[in-house]
C-alpha cells in the first residue's frame, strides 16, 4: 500500500463524516482567524504608534526649564524660564554629535485673517527647528537667518491654521495678524497629524524668535533673551544616553548649581519614549495573539477526541485491513493524514475568515490592520503541528490494534 492509497484512503473516510469533519476543522477555523485579526490589529498599531512617535522627530532630546527655589520657595516646574539662547548654542558647540540645538518660545494666541479667526500655538524659533523636529516645508520656504536679525515679520503656518483661514487653498503670500500684528505668509508645513499625546501638531504658528520676544510674546523675556524650550537634534547612530548626560553636565555647569542643588531644567528623551511604547505594542501584539491562540489549542483538542472516536468506530474495519497485510505503519499514516489535513483546512478557511475580519477591522478603527505574510505562514506551519501533534496519539492507538481483538469487536 503506497502512499497514494494511503492519502486516498484518508480523504473518503473524511468525506464519508463531512458534517462531523466540518465541525471538527471549525475550531482550528476560529483559532486561526482569530490569531490571523488579533495580530493583523497589534501591527497596524504599533505601526500607528511609531508613526506618531517618529512624527515628533528622531534622535530627539527636548529641554524644558525646571523647578526653581526663589526666597527659600521651591517653585513649581516651567514657573521661570531658566533656558537661554546661549544655552542652546553652547549645547550646539561643546557636544559631540549635536545637529542641531534649536531654542523657542511658545504662547498661544488668536490668527486672523480677512473675517476668520483662529486660536493656535505660536512657536517663535530660530531655522534650526524645523530641522531638529524633522518638519518638511509643503509650500513656500522655510524661516532663514536674515528673518532672525531683522525681526522680520513672516510666518510658517501649519496645515490645520492654514485650513481654518483659507480653506485649504495656498497660504503663501497671504498676510495674517497674529495677537494684532501682522505677519506675512512665507510657508506652508507638511501635515504630521496627531502626536502620541492626541495634540494637534499642524496647530502651530512659526515666526522668528527675535519677533516673537520683541513683538509678540512679551519685552520681558526679550531682555533676558530666555527661551521656553529647546529641541536638541543628535546625528544618526548618536549614543542618546550619553548623550543626554552630557547636556545635563553642560547645563548645570552654565547654570551654576552646586553637586547638592537639583537641576533647574527637564531633559525628556523621546527615543526612549518611542522605544518604550514600540515595547509596549509589541507586548501587546503578543498578548493578543497568546489569547487568540487558545482557540487553537482547543481547535486541536477537538481533532484528538474526533480521531479517538474515529478509531472505536472504525476498529473492525483497522483489524480487516491488518488481517489483509497492511502494515502498523500505514494505518498510523493514515489516521496522521486525516487529523494534518483537517487542520491544514481549518487553517486556509480560518486565514480567508481572518482577512475579512481584518479587512472589516480596518474599516471599523481609526488605523489600517496590517496582515504580515510571516503570520499566515506561521498559521499554517502551527497547524500543521497541531494536527501531527493532537493526531499522533489516535494513529498510535490505531496502529497498535491487535488484528484478532479487531475483527471481534
Amino acid at each position: 500500500m503506497n502512499a497514494l492509497d494511503i492519502l486516498r484512503s484518508a480523504l473518503r473516510s473524511l468525506r464519508a463524516n463531512k458534517l462531523r469533519s466540518a465541525l471538527t476543522a471549525l475550531g482550528i477555523i476560529i483559532g486561526v482567524a482569530a490569531v490571523i485579526t488579533m495580530l493583523a490589529v497589534g501591527e497596524g498599531t504599533r505601526l500607528k504608534v511609531a508613526e506618531q512617535l517618529n512624527s515628533l522627530g528622531s534622535n530627539l532630546m527636548v529641554i524644558w526649564p525646571g523647578t526653581v527655589t526663589a526666597s527659600g520657595v521651591r517653585l513649581g516646574a516651567g514657573s521661570r524660564n531658566t533656558l537661554t539662547e546661549q544655552d542652546a548654542a553652547a549645547i550646539a558647540e561643546e557636544i559631540a554629535g549635536v545637529l542641531a540645538a534649536a531654542p523657542a518660545l511658545r504662547g498661544t494666541g488668536q490668527i486672523v485673517h480677512g473675517n476668520l479667526n483662529w486660536s493656535s500655538v505660536i512657536f517663535g524659533v530660530t531655522p534650526d527647528y524645523v530641522l531638529a523636529r524633522e518638519w518638511r516645508i509643503a509650500r513656500g520656504r522655510a524661516l532663514d537667518d536674515n528673518d532672525l536679525r531683522s525681526s522680520a515679520k513672516v510666518a510658517v503656518v501649519g496645515q490645520t491654521v492654514a485650513d481654518m483661514l483659507f480653506g485649504g487653498t495656498d497660504p503663501t503670500g497671504q498676510v495674517i495678524r497674529v495677537r494684532f500684528v501682522p505677519f506675512t505668509i512665507v510657508g506652508l508645513l507638511e501635515s504630521k497629524g496627531q502626536s502620541y499625546t492626541g495634540q494637534d501638531q499642524d496647530d502651530i504658528v512659526l515666526i522668528p524668535l527675535t519677533t516673537a520676544r520683541g513683538r509678540v510674546l512679551g519685552q520681558a523675556q526679550g531682555r533676558q533673551r530666555t527661551v521656553g524650550q529647546i529641541s536638541v537634534k543628535m546625528r544618526d547612530g548618536s549614543d542618546m544616553g550619553a548623550a543626554e548626560a552630557e547636556v545635563r553636565e553642560l547645563l548645570r555647569q552654565r547654570h551654576r548649581l552646586q553637586p547638592d542643588q537639583d537641576d533647574d531644567f527637564n531633559i525628556r528623551n523621546l527615543s526612549e519614549i518611542v522605544e518604550a511604547e514600540q515595547e509596549a505594542s509589541r507586548v501587546l501584539s503578543s498578548l493578543l495573539a497568546a489569547v487568540a491562540s487558545v482557540s487553537l489549542l482547543v481547535g486541536g483538542i477537538g481533532i484528538m477526541n474526533i480521531m479517538l472516536v474515529s478509531v472505536t468506530e472504525r476498529t473492525r474495519e483497522i483489524g480487516i485491513r491488518m488481517a489483509l497485510g497492511a502494515p502498523r505503519a500505514a494505518i498510523r499514516l493514515q489516521f496522521l493524514l486525516e487529523a494534518l489535513m483537517l487542520s491544514l483546512v481549518g487553517c486556509a478557511l480560518g486565514v480567508l475568515l481572518g482577512t475579512g475580519l481584518s479587512l472589516l477591522a480596518s474599516q471599523l478603527l481609526p488605523f489600517p490592520t496590517i496582515i504580515s505574510p510571516a503570520s499566515v505562514v506561521a498559521a499554517f506551519a502551527i497547524s500543521a503541528a497541531i494536527g501531527i501533534f493532537f493526531g499522533w496519539y489516535p494513529a498510535t492507538r490505531a496502529a497498535r490494534l491487535s488484528p484478532i481483538e479487531a475483527l471481534r469487536s
